[in-house]
C-alpha cells in the first residue's frame, strides 16, 4: 500500500498531508457555504471551515428545522488532561446541542480503549474522566440534556458492540485500519456501540445522530454507517474538523508529549511558556519580517487564534494582514495570544472547580 494510500490511524498522531486527497479518497462531502448558512445560529469552527467536512449534516439540519429529536454524539478518552484538540471537540458539542431543546447530546468515556491503547487501569481513568466531565461542563455543555457514561460500565454499548460483531469479518477490520493488534479492532466494535447507543429503545429509538470529530476518526464513522445500514438504523452523521497541531508543529496535539500540548489544566505562567516557545511562521530576522511579510499559514500562534482564542473574524483578519504586510512581528502575536489565553484559563479552571462535584455525581450517579 503507498503512503498516500494507508489507512488513516485514530490511534496514532502524525497530521495528513492533504485534506482534500482524503475526502476525495475517501467519499466525505465538502463543508459549503450554503450548508454554513443553513444553521439557526453561527460557530467559529463553521465559518471559518476549520470543520471542513461533513458526512450527512444536512440531516441534522433537517431535524433542527422540523423540530424533531437528534442527538450528538462524542467522547474523550480518559488518558489526562483536556487539550486543544479536545476542547474543540466538546465545543462543537455544545454548539451542536444548543441548536435545539429536541437534542440530547451524549459524551462517552472511553475507559476501555483508554485500556486497550495506554493500559491505564479502570480505578484510574475514572478520576481522570471526572476532571474531563467537569471541564467540558465549564466549557457550557447543559448537564439537563446530556448523558454522559463510561464504557466499562455501559452493558447496552458492550452488547450493542457484540451484535453488530456478527456482521463485520476480520478482513473488513484490517482493510478499514490496516493491520492492527485485536483489542483495537475490539475497541472500534465498542466505538460503534457508543454511536449507535443514542438509537437504542433506551434512548427513544432511531434518530439523526452527529458525531464531530478530527479527520482521524473517520474510520469509526465509516464502520459505523456500514453496520447501521445492516442493522436498519440511521446512519451517523459527522462533521470533521481539522486536527490541532501540536505547539511545536510536527504533528496532532497528543496527550504523548506533554510540552509540545496546552491543556485546560495548565498553570497561566506555564501556558504562556509553551506560546512563547510555540512554532510560528516568522521570518529570520526582524528586517526579513518586515519586508517580506510572515507566512501565518505555517504558524502554530495564528492557527491557535483561529481554531480557539479570537471570536472576532475582523480582528483575526486584521492580525492576518499585519502578519502578511510586515506590519506585525511573532513578539506581537504570541504576547497578544500569552494574554488572551492567561485569562481564559484562570476563569475556566475557577467555573470547573465548582462544577467537579456535579461531573462526579453524573459519572457515578449510572453505578
Amino acid at each position: 500500500m503507498s503512503d498516500d494510500k494507508r489507512p488513516i490511524d485514530p490511534w496514532g498522531s502524525t497530521l495528513p498531508a492533504d485534506y482534500e486527497t482524503l475526502m476525495t479518497e475517501f467519499g466525505i462531502e465538502q463543508m459549503t457555504n450554503e450548508l454554513v448558512s443553513a444553521f439557526p445560529l453561527t460557530h467559529r469552527l463553521l465559518r471559518r471551515k476549520v470543520e471542513f467536512g461533513h458526512r450527512d449534516l444536512w440531516r441534522i439540519v433537517e431535524s433542527i428545522k422540523k423540530n424533531e429529536a437528534y442527538a450528538v454524539m462524542s467522547g474523550i478518552k480518559p488518558t489526562g488532561d483536556f487539550h486543544l484538540g479536545t476542547m474543540m471537540t466538546a465545543e462543537e458539542i455544545i454548539f451542536y446541542q444548543s441548536l435545539s431543546d429536541k437534542s440530547v447530546a451524549h459524551y462517552c468515556i472511553a475507559d476501555l480503549e483508554a485500556l486497550a491503547d495506554n493500559g491505564i487501569p479502570l480505578e484510574e481513568s475514572h478520576e481522570i474522566a471526572v476532571g474531563n466531565v467537569a471541564d467540558l461542563l465549564a466549557l457550557g455543555l447543559d448537564a439537563r440534556r446530556a448523558y454522559v457514561y463510561k464504557q466499562s460500565e455501559e452493558k447496552v454499548v458492550q452488547r450493542l458492540a457484540f451484535v453488530f460483531s456478527t456482521s463485520v469479518t476480520f478482513s473488513t477490520l484490517e482493510a478499514i485500519y490496516g493491520p492492527k493488534h485485536i483489542k483495537y479492532y475490539f475497541s472500534a466494535l465498542i466505538q460503534v456501540g457508543d454511536i449507535m447507543l443514542p438509537q437504542t429503545e433506551e434512548h427513544g429509538g432511531p434518530k439523526p445522530v452527529l458525531v464531530p470529530v478530527g479527520i482521524d476518526q473517520d474510520p469509526h464513522i465509516r464502520l459505523s454507517r456500514d453496520i447501521a445500514k445492516k442493522f436498519r438504523l440511521v446512519p451517523p452523521s459527522a462533521v470533521f474538523h481539522k486536527l490541532t497541531r501540536s505547539l511545536l508543529g510536527e504533528e496532532k496535539m497528543s496527550k504523548r508529549n506533554p510540552m509540545s500540548m496546552m491543556t485546560l489544566s495548565d498553570n497561566p505562567k506555564l501556558a504562556e511558556k509553551k506560546i512563547w516557545s510555540a512554532l510560528t511562521g516568522g521570518r529570520g530576522t526582524v528586517e526579513e519580517q518586515r519586508r517580506l511579510g510572515g507566512e501565518p499559514e505555517k504558524c502554530v500562534v495564528f492557527e491557535l487564534m483561529t481554531n480557539h482564542f479570537i471570536e472576532e473574524d475582523e480582528e483575526l483578519r486584521k492580525v492576518y494582514l499585519e502578519c502578511r504586510t510586515g506590519a506585525r512581528l511573532c513578539g506581537d502575536c504570541k504576547s497578544q495570544l500569552a494574554d488572551i489565553v492567561s485569562k481564559f484559563l484562570m476563569k475556566h479552571q475557577q467555573k470547573k472547580e465548582g462544577l467537579t462535584d456535579l461531573a462526579r455525581s453524573m459519572l457515578e450517579g449510572r453505578r
